[in-house]
């Protein structure tokens, strides 16, 4: 949706300086009297003020050393503040203005005070009233002033603060140390047995995981581990090589490996031979003798003894040896040399083998136990290092502790205070001014606010309309023109106080007032040019805004341009047409209704082309009057025979009777005064005026003042172009 652009005027920006001056003037009465009476009390409010004296001290604050004993806060002993908002200068500055330093320095005061000055009316709360602390700029220093009106108290009280403070500071940093000591002393022997009880912790802890150096050891096992990985690589290479010749030779020899090394232990063995030689050499004697004799001979039964003696004796031996002389023969026992070089062969292969597999699995288990050491190191080091970390800060805390201590029962005797005095205060020789001047300059100010409430109270109070600018604001018709408010203006041939009648038109037809109402005039002919009336009522919203004037000086400027009109005074409440034009009201327009009288006998020619019907007898009833037949035909005869028929008619709040005239006539035309008319009576007539339908033919602003229109005398806004003319 497409949306024009919005335009600003610059009236609607401007501040109206003008609107404010006029509430000056208007208001400058009032507000002049409330201004001066405050600025009148205020001068008299300062001069009976009696002289005060000020007088001021410095103090530098200087570094906490309490801090550097307890290792609590910066390192420089600097005042530290608790939050980024908070700040030690203003922290000592509520400590100099606190309640107990006050008294102190009030008892100190009276103990120590002079006859000559008065002490009785010091207390906490009057000094605190009095009492001044400032931070200096930049600098750690703050300044002390007080005021009194006895210069000497002024000091006096100044310096026995200061002193006040220095002492209490003194005896505050005191029993700040010694609470200090007192604490640290207190936790030095827990310090200790802490530090001895995981001390004995960690020794423990070695003892028992058998650890001297950790890293070291992780290092030793990385390389052992490495090593023995290569060892058991070449053992398992070793032992492959070797179990491959023994399968070889156990395949030739048909022994298993229990039984090669039995049968070399015996092939080796001299006595299992010498008793085999033996006992064969028993049975070749015994088959040879048994080739001769009988088997009940002597000496075969001596052979075959000692051959189961020999027989006994080899199986003895051979159970000594191998234990088990059944598995083996008496040829078993006696082999050739080549098996003999083959059986040994096998049993140094075999005995080679077993060693290769004892020694993988020697080294297998090393690897293992290396692993597993290894595994439980990470552990070993984490806590030990909780161990040690411990240990150094218990360590560390005692010697902290100590070191305190020590640095404490030193410092306790000599501690001097975070606070000193860098400038006494002086008895001031000159009392200050400031205190008046600032009485006159407040005083002042509470003046000029007082009279600016007082005119914007009495100009929202006041609900009439002020200004030409508010009317043209308010009624939004058509601007015919400002006649300005002329007063007492002279003729030119009089020298005596005469004062100008309500008809200048005629009276003063050179002056300027003549000239506005004709140019109003050419106005309202532009108009008749589109619109076509002959026939117009002028009214008001109120009474006393000068319409009949207005009506008058009208109907005399046009029947001075050569047209006939007649001039009906139709308010039938408060006619002034017959005072204006001097006339008789003893026959008039409720005579002509009524036909009491002929209208010929009625009207009143006031000059060439200008006749007056004035109101007549007040009748009880005037709407019964104007709402009649009788009134409408008196209307359109006159516009028969008259250029203009001008009706000066009742305001409009008055009663109906404007309205009912207004729809008889071709037009109305409104005038409006400042000052006379108010806001909720010129609404309730513009609502009347368009609720009604009436036709608005244009609006005049009467007795417009020069504070309204500056410098101006008549400003006018053609019905056509809404330009802007004005008449000088």
């Amino acid at each position: 949706m497409n949306s024009k652009p919005q335009t600003v005027s610059l009236d609607s920006l401007e501040i109206d300086l003008q609107q404010y001056w006029l509430v000056i003037v208007r208001r400058w009465l009032p507000a002049s009297g409330a201004f001066f009476s405050i600025l009148l009390l205020a001068i008299l409010f300062a001069s009976s003020q009696k002289p005060v004296y000020k007088a001021q001290g410095k103090l530098l604050l200087k570094a906490d050393r309490t801090v550097l004993f307890t290792g609590i806060g910066t390192d420089k002993g600097e005042f530290s503040p608790l939050t980024l908002q908070s700040s030690p200068l203003k922290t000592e500055t509520e400590v100099i203005l606190s309640t107990p330093l006050l008294e102190k320095t009030i008892t100190q005061i009276k103990s120590n005070n002079p006859d000559s000055l008065n002490v009785d009316d010091l207390n906490p709360e009057s000094l605190m009233l009095r009492l001044k602390v400032t931070p200096v700029s930049g600098a750690d220093v703050l300044v002390v002033a007080f005021e009194d009106k006895d210069s000497k108290m002024a000091a006096l009280v100044i310096n026995t603060l200061m002193k006040a403070y220095i002492n209490n500071n003194i005896a505050a940093n005191k029993a700040k140390s010694a609470e200090v000591r007192k604490f640290i002393a207190q936790q030095l022997p827990k310090s200790e047995a802490k530090v001895r009880q995981i001390d004995a912790e960690f020794r423990r802890f070695k003892e028992q995981n058998q650890v001297t150096n950790l890293e070291e050891e992780s290092k030793a096992l990385v390389s052992n581990a490495s090593a023995l990985n290569a060892d058991i690589i070449k053992a398992s290479t070793d032992l492959g090589d070797v179990t491959a010749r023994s399968n070889a030779l156990q395949s030739k020899l048909g022994l298993n490996s229990e039984t090669a090394i039995a049968i070399s232990s015996l092939s080796q063995s001299t006595g299992i031979q010498q008793a085999l030689k033996e006992l064969q050499d028993t049975q070749n004697q015994l088959a040879i003798q048994r080739s001769l004799y009988e088997e009940q001979y002597s000496t075969v039964v001596n052979l075959k003894e000692k051959e189961a003696e020999l027989q006994n004796l080899l199986k003895k031996r051979v159970a000594e040896i191998v234990g088990s002389p059944e598995a083996f023969t008496n040829a078993s026992l006696q082999i050739g040399a080549t098996k003999q070089s083959l059986i040994e062969k096998f049993v140094n292969t075999e005995v080679e083998r077993l060693g290769l597999t004892s020694r993988v699995a020697i080294l297998s288990n090393e690897v293992n136990f290396y692993q597993n050491r290894a595994g439980t190191l990470p552990r070993l080091e984490q806590e030990q290092k909780e161990l040690q970390r411990r240990l150094e800060v218990s360590q560390s805390t005692y010697s902290t502790l100590l070191k305190r201590l020590q640095e404490l029962e030193v410092a306790e005797q000599q501690i001097t205070g975070n606070a000193q005095i860098i400038e006494m205060a002086s008895t001031p020789d000159s009392p200050i001014t400031a205190k008046k001047t600032i009485t006159l300059v407040v005083g002042t100010i509470l003046a000029l606010v007082v009279a600016i409430v007082i005119m914007i109270i009495l100009e929202t109070l006041d609900r009439s309309i002020k200004t030409v600018k508010e009317i043209r604001q308010l009624f939004d018709y058509t601007w015919l023109g400002t006649i300005p408010k002329f007063g007492k203006v002279y003729l030119p041939s009089k020298k005596s106080n005469y004062p100008v009648p309500s008809l200048p038109v005629i009276d003063l037809p050179q002056s300027q007032i003549s000239a506005i109402y004709r140019i109003l005039q050419a106005q309202l002919k532009l108009l008749n040019t589109n619109q076509k009336f002959k026939t117009f009522v002028v009214t008001s919203s109120v009474p006393k805004e000068g319409k009949s004037t207005i009506a008058a000086n009208l109907a005399a400027t046009i029947a001075h341009l050569g047209q006939r009109v007649l001039l009906i005074d139709t308010d039938l409440y408060h006619p002034k047409q017959h005072e204006i034009w001097n006339l008789s009201n003893d026959m008039g327009l409720t005579n002509v209704i009524a036909g009491e009288v002929d209208i010929d006998k009625a009207l009143h020619t006031v000059i060439n082309n200008l006749d007056v019907l004035t109101a007549g007898v007040i009748h009880p009833n005037p709407l019964a009057i104007l709402n009649s037949k009788t009134m409408q035909e008196l209307i359109d005869s006159g516009a028969k025979s008259y250029d203009f028929v001008i009706l000066d008619t009742s305001p409009i709040i008055v009663g109906a009777e404007s309205m009912t005239l207004c729809g008889m006539t071709d037009g109305l035309l409104l005038v409006a005064r400042p000052q006379v008319l108010d806001l909720p009576s010129a609404r309730i007539a513009k609502k009347f005026l368009q609720y009604s339908g009436q036709n608005v033919l244009g609006v005049v602003a009467n007795c417009a003042t020069s504070d309204d229109q500056p410098n101006q005398l008549a400003l006018y806004i053609q019905p056509t172009t809404q330009d802007i003319t004005v008449v000088k």
